[in-house]
């Protein structure tokens, strides 16, 4: 009798925990969904963050990233990478094609991973733009990288006739060798190739948990039934911030921005030029800001530098220390508004490559608008297409047009005053009159005795006496 009763306690028992496992099974779900299609680039990390947070204020059971990316920035990826293994909610990814680079680097953060049938997922090296294998020191960096994350994924229990052994969920040697060719792993990959798994090979070695062919088909798979399926959607607004902090369009912003200062320097009073490189600057910084990327010191910097140039062209005479410290603080401050200041708390050396980046493109940027500018001014001034651009009639001596005022060449030899400073153009006195007049010796203050030594094409030139 007693056996009978245990016996049905445990019958009872079990159909217990088969109706509660049921009842989860079919418990409702509420599903994000954040789509990276694109490479992992600065508008990718802030998909993320976005989307991260909308999935928290839902009160979202699952996260799930769809992605296809053939790579991109390893500093974003490794900010994605880091804010998956944080997340309090499970985050599952979906490989629609291809998890290459950046992107494997990403995958493997996540807790569960499911791939489209012809997909991939591997191929880590880093490189650089070129396409080429940066020093070993870096590949050092992203092996580490690669081998924490799937260490992070933790050990599955097994039991085989009473021994209790521990299996990685995601071989750490296997994500090491989608980075390093020299790593070697019998039965998965020789020597001297990097590991790039399709999705038959990444199920079979446990870097996917399943083969599905929509977000649809994922959940089904995963035993997902009753659920509400939220996507992230950006606003106009959104969508131009991500435009505008594309490396390409910053660039092509600064080009822009040295190319109105540039023609503002060569007409007088304030006009158009002038206001299509504060538009530009705008347009650069004012997204670096909202994304949290530049900070007001950073903008300050900027500024600072550009006050500084504009000192050394209309205040201080020749090419000094404030052009210098001003083209310097401009291109610094243009940069820094680029990085992501996290990188400056991360360790290892990998993240100076993508500090150095911005620089690379700020200087190029700015070399590439002013020889363009340069170009340009010539080549409308002297086009067909543009005859209104410079005066081409001549004013001939025999049509009674004279250019220079004869009256000036009567003042060589004459002494006068310097009625304002000279570096080295001014204003001089000579008997009652008043020139306008250029230095021989450079800088001459105000109120020095000067003599008149010359006149050239309409112009006075004056030097300090004594």
């Amino acid at each position: 009798m007693r056996k009978l009763i245990l016996i049905l306690v445990v019958l009872l028992l079990g159909y217990a925990g088969i109706a509660s496992e049921t009842d989860t099974d079919t418990t409702h779900k509420v599903v994000f969904r954040i789509k990276i299609m694109e490479d992992i680039m600065p508008a990718a990390w802030r998909t993320t963050q976005k989307g991260f947070a909308e999935a928290k204020e839902k009160n979202a059971d699952i996260i799930l990233i769809h992605m296809n990316t053939y790579g991109g920035m390893v500093n974003i990826a490794d900010s994605i990478r880091t804010k998956i293994l944080n997340s309090s909610i499970p985050v599952w990814m979906f490989v629609d094609n291809q998890a290459a680079s950046a992107g494997a680097l990403i995958s493997i953060a996540c807790d569960s991973i499911y791939m489209r049938k012809g997909g991939s997922i591997g191929a880590a090296t880093v490189v650089d733009q070129s396409g080429n294998v940066v020093p070993d020191k870096f590949q050092s960096f992203m092996r580490s990288t690669m081998r924490a994350t799937a260490e992070a994924k933790g050990k599955d229990t097994l039991v085989t006739n009473g021994d209790t052994t521990y299996k990685w969920r995601r071989d750490p040697h296997i994500a090491e060798a989608m980075v390093d060719p020299s790593v070697f792993i019998p039965g998965i990959i020789d020597s001297g190739k990097v590991l790039t798994f399709t999705t038959e090979e990444a199920i079979l070695n446990g870097y996917c948990e399943g083969k599905a062919e929509s977000v649809q088909e994922v959940l089904n798979i995963a035993g997902v039934k009753n659920y509400t399926l939220h996507d992230l959607h950006f606003s106009f607004v959104d969508r131009i911030i991500g435009f505008l902090i594309n490396p390409i369009v910053s660039g092509l912003l600064i080009m822009l921005i040295v190319g109105g200062l540039y023609y503002e320097l060569q007409s007088p009073g304030i006009g158009f030029p002038l206001a299509v490189a504060l538009i530009a600057a705008t347009a650069y910084l004012a997204p670096h800001y909202l994304e949290g990327l530049a900070e007001h010191w950073e903008i300050l910097i900027f500024v600072v530098g550009i006050i500084l140039i504009g000192l050394e062209v209309f205040v201080i005479p020749g090419f000094g220390i404030a052009g210098i410290s001003g083209i310097t603080l401009t291109i610094i401050g243009l940069a820094l508004a680029m990085i992501d200041n996290q990188l400056f708390k991360g360790v290892g050396p990998l993240p100076w490559v993508y500090i150095l980046r911005p620089f690379v493109v700020v200087t190029l940027s700015l070399l590439f608008g002013l020889v363009g500018s340069i170009l340009l001014s010539r080549k409308l001034l002297t086009s067909s297409a543009f005859p209104n651009l410079a005066l081409n009639t001549n004013l001939s001596g025999d049509d009674g047009y004279i250019g220079i005022d004869q009256h000036q060449k009567e003042m060589v030899g004459k002494t006068g005053t310097a009625l304002t400073v000279l570096r080295p153009s001014g204003k001089v006195g000579i008997e009652t009159e008043v020139f306008d007049a250029m230095s021989d010796e450079g800088f001459i203050n105000k109120g020095e005795k000067v003599i008149v030594t010359k006149d050239e094409a309409g112009q006075i030139y004056v030097s300090r006496i004594g």
